[in-house]
């Protein structure tokens, strides 16, 4: 309803939700070199510390791990305390972790220093994805995709300077001197953050926006147990796992399959620019990874977002078969890795904006941080690409402890009640999830602290199915995800919150403003 003149005065502009996504878009450009600059280290790392590569792509894994995992508890904070402080100390931790990883003399120091910029990564991420959700329900797509963009394309820029400064001053200096320049430009960012106040709306709320998307939109706000409890969300879990491990391979590795391809250093001439093929795809990678994902998000406001997941999915399938077929190929090297982005990069928008169709708007930070964490659970994968590749053995007790706490926490949350229809009181949940939490953090101490003792062993040497053969799998998985999201999750209803708690659904708050 219409607000007083009072209200109005009070009540945020819809040009300042529009500065609040600026900055949050400034705060993810800043972390992005965290992920996507890293397989520039990969190489010297791995001459310095004279160890094996799997072994140095598990600081990749530890990385998206703290990145994802913790998000839930981050986006908590937010949800209750605001979004200013926690991206300052997020701006902190991030710069300290890369300050930490150029003065690490070993892998164990390397790991906690990546494992302490995931944890800033992760606040920034988890934030700013929250606010877009917050302050855009009538633009979720376009306004979670820009954000993500920012992540996605903010190290297209940097990505030659950084590789210079690798090559004439060291991997260290690198660290050392981006660590401050990011950390620094995230805490100048996370002074103009806000969230919106309880109750305020856009006044293009449920005007403008397809009816595809419409539909499926609620008005009721679900706690993270609520949507837990919910086969909507378990499924939508699956499938971002399932082609997030595709880009994260691509991410972590693409700088040494290009060498073992022997096209790194080669030339390529393409769009009136010279650059050697990794920079070129390293560049083109990042800016077309962000330029995906507000276009997917754009788009799936437009046509829905399953419908929108399944294009891209298939892309994303059919782009990785022809960058493996063809990678030898200096200029099909660079042009297929950018259309393997242009496919990936948009779960990051896409989720995020059907995570708040589905769930509403009042958890949406904590809400999304849940499903965030399967970006964490294909990192697992990542170092077990590198091993595959190589046909080197590798040691899966720390997966195998992450695998058994996942399952207990899906068991005690979904499975009992949904599947099994048992009836677990509050102590023997609370049991449940206190030992699925105690087998993860002992799976994340494995992955930094290789030597912890365990009682049990997991290392097997696997088969040398070269780039190939990895590559296939996530092949696999899109296809899959695209099957998915087209015939299981579009023929799903939209959860309401009767279904899962046995209460009847809410009306909108007759208190939600219009503001001009």
């Amino acid at each position: 309803m219409a607000a007083s003149t009072p209200a109005v005065a009070s009540t945020p502009s819809e040009s300042n939700r529009w500065v609040i996504l600026l900055f949050s878009i400034l705060g993810m450009v800043a972390v992005a070199n965290f992920q996507y600059g890293w397989t520039l280290f990969v190489p010297p790392l791995q001459k310095q510390l004279k160890v094996d590569q799997a072994l140095i792509q598990v600081t990749f894994t530890v990385f998206v791990l703290l990145e994802t995992w913790l998000v839930p508890f981050e986006g908590w904070l937010v949800d209750t305390f605001g979004p200013r402080l926690l991206v300052m100390l997020g701006g902190v931790l991030a710069g300290m972790g890369w300050v930490g990883a150029g003065k690490a003399e070993s892998l164990t120091a390397l790991y906690l220093s990546y494992a302490v910029a995931g944890i800033g990564a992760g606040i920034v991420y988890g934030t700013a994805i929250g606010l877009a959700m917050k302050w855009f329900p009538d633009h979720r797509g376009l306004a979670a995709g820009l954000t993500a963009a920012g992540f996605g394309a903010g190290s297209a820029f940097t990505v030659a300077p950084i590789a210079n400064m690798i090559a004439s001053a060291g991997y260290q200096a690198a660290f050392i001197r981006w660590g401050i320049i990011q950390g620094a430009t995230v805490i100048v960012a996370a002074f103009f953050l806000k969230s919106p106040p309880t109750g305020w709306m856009p006044k293009t709320w449920r005007i403008k926006g397809s009816p595809e998307v419409k539909k499926r939109q609620t008005q009721v706000d679900f706690t993270s147990a609520e949507m837990a409890a919910t086969p909507n969300f378990w499924l939508m879990y699956l499938m971002m796992a399932m082609v997030a491990t595709g880009g994260l391979m691509a991410v972590a590795q693409l700088k040494p399959m290009a060498v073992d391809f022997k096209v790194d250093k080669i030339p390529v001439h393409l769009l009136w620019l010279t650059m050697p093929a990794l920079t070129f795809a390293l560049s083109a990678d990042r800016m077309v990874n962000g330029l995906c994902r507000p276009f997917w998000g754009w788009v799936s406001d437009h046509i829905g977002r399953e419908k929108t997941m399944t294009l891209a999915f298939g892309l994303e399938a059919i782009a990785i078969y022809v960058l493996i077929r063809f990678a030898s190929n200096p200029l099909l090297f660079v042009v297929f890795s950018a259309f393997t982005f242009f496919g990936w990069g948009e779960i990051f928008s896409l989720f995020p904006a059907l995570c708040g169709d589905f769930f509403g708007r009042k958890h949406a930070t904590e809400n999304y941080g849940f499903l965030y964490t399967a970006k964490g659970t294909s990192a697992m994968f990542v170092p077990i690409g590198s091993a595959l590749a190589a046909g080197k053995a590798f040691d899966f007790r720390a997966d195998i402890l992450l695998l058994l706490g996942g399952v207990l926490v899906m068991f005690a949350v979904f499975l009992a009640p949904t599947v099994f229809r048992i009836h677990l009181g509050r102590n023997a949940k609370a049991a449940l999830l206190a030992v699925a939490g105690v087998l993860v953090t002992y799976g994340i101490i494995l992955t930094v602290v290789p030597t912890v003792w365990t009682p049990f062993a997991a290392k097997f040497t696997l088969p040398n199915t070269g780039w190939k053969g990895v590559f296939r799998v996530a092949i696999v998985f899109d296809a899959i995800a695209a099957v998915l999201a087209f015939f299981v999750l579009r023929r799903m209803k939209a959860p309401v919150l009767s279904d899962v708690s046995g209460v009847e659904p809410q009306m909108a708050p007759a208190s939600i403003r219009s503001v001009a």
